[in-house]
């Protein structure tokens, strides 16, 4: 990817106005959107770093009828509403002193100073949009085409900076990195494994989900229980879950159904939806993600795809099928419309039978055999329903 790819990070709608706004020379792109652009990746999110103070950049953007939210002032980010895509902006910054969890940082002007608080050479790529050229004060960008995730200077002090780089560590190497990792930044990590318990669950379960989202990180993952980075945290995961977590990864491929965070988190765990649900609130999952990861994390695989679908709905159904290697009865829910039981308890007591427990018990009856049959049509289903009541009756 030659450099004037990253001409187009500044032609995108109202940056050129922004970085009028700001002023030529005290801005530039940073980070991400800097990494994947030379990768030939589609950006999504533009941050800019500036040696102007987050309310300069308020005032100048204010000047210029750009709304800005001061997202985080305190830490020297202002965002910018520019064609309504925020456009986060941060102040120069080093940092003053770190527990591991939060830093307290001092403004500066010193690009090089921001450079070295930041986690891997990748990431502190800048591009200066007025001069054109690529700013790189580690060597970041031969790490990046030779495939390696390394930490900016020494890996252990960047650790003790922020315990959570070490997730975010194998998440990049996931998706960046080479077959081997960089052995000191994976040594620094393994020493200080046990720095995770320190951190809120909330963010463990952001960068976790984030790694499992990623295309295929069968391998990392495999990397990561080998060497005991996520037992601190989630013991219940253990190593013969890998095979199973590449197993799914397979099957979501040969369903053309989109990877997922959660599926691939249940992958991992026993099938046992007591400890999904206790793995579940000890990350303080929603509750939605975790009643979805405590049905993916029962085994029971009854009756038809379709069947399935209908009792826990499409998601859990594809969850459960994907998760025991049925990737095609998972595909064939794609076009599946959920029925309805075309029978109410007020058709059976049209029919003669009493009001009370007994319809409810015939009403289930009906279902199930229904379901179970496949979803016949009128014929069918007027036979099951004088079937049933005939079973009602008998039983009085």
């Amino acid at each position: 990817m030659e450099l004037s790819a990253l001409d187009e990070l500044a032609a995108r709608p109202g940056i050129a106005e922004l970085l009028r706004a700001l002023g030529t020379g005290t801005s530039r792109f940073v980070g991400g959107a800097v990494r994947d652009r030379l990768l030939g990746l589609d950006v999504q999110d533009v941050d800019l770093a500036t040696t102007l103070t987050p309310y300069e950049v308020m005032r100048r953007c204010g000047a210029a009828d750009i709304k800005t939210v001061p997202t985080g002032i305190e830490h020297g980010t202002v965002t910018a509403v520019i064609h309504r895509q925020p456009v986060e902006i941060t102040t120069l910054r080093a940092d003053v002193s770190t527990d591991g969890r939060r830093a307290t940082v001092a403004f500066t002007d010193d690009w090089q100073s921001d450079a070295e608080r930041r986690d891997f050479t990748i990431n502190a790529l800048y591009w200066d949009p007025a001069e054109r050229r690529l700013i790189d004060y580690f060597d970041g960008q031969r790490d990046l085409t030779d495939g390696r995730v390394r930490f900016i200077g020494e890996p252990l002090r960047r650790i003790a900076e922020d315990h959570l780089r070490i997730l975010r560590f194998f998440r990049f190497q996931a998706r960046f990195g080479g077959v081997e990792p960089d052995s000191r930044s994976l040594a620094a990590c393994i020493a200080r494994a046990n720095d995770l318990m320190a951190l809120s669950r909330e963010r463990i379960a952001d960068e976790l989900l984030k790694l499992l989202a990623i295309p295929d990180p069968a391998a990392t993952v495999e990397l990561m229980v080998r060497h005991s980075i996520l037992r601190p945290v989630v013991p219940e995961i253990a190593a013969d879950r890998c095979d199973r977590l590449a197993a799914l990864i397979r099957a979501e491929t040969v369903a053309g159904i989109s990877p997922d965070a959660l599926r691939r988190l249940a992958a991992l765990l026993p099938s046992d939806p007591v400890v999904a649900e206790r793995v579940a609130a000890r990350l303080k999952l929603s509750n939605k993600a975790r009643k979805r990861l405590a049905v993916a994390s029962t085994p029971e695989l009854n009756g038809s795809a379709q069947a399935l679908a209908y009792w826990i709905g499409r998601e859990g159904a594809e969850d459960r099928l994907l998760l025991s290697g049925q990737a095609e009865d998972a595909a064939a829910l794609s076009h599946f419309v959920p029925h309805k039981l075309p029978v109410g308890g007020g058709d059976l007591i049209r029919r003669g039978l009493v009001p009370g427990p007994a319809v409810a018990r015939t009403l289930q009856t009906i279902e199930r055999r229904w379901v179970a049959e496949g979803f016949p049509g009128k014929e069918r289903l007027a036979q099951l329903v004088g079937e049933a009541l005939e079973a009602a009756a008998e039983q009085g």
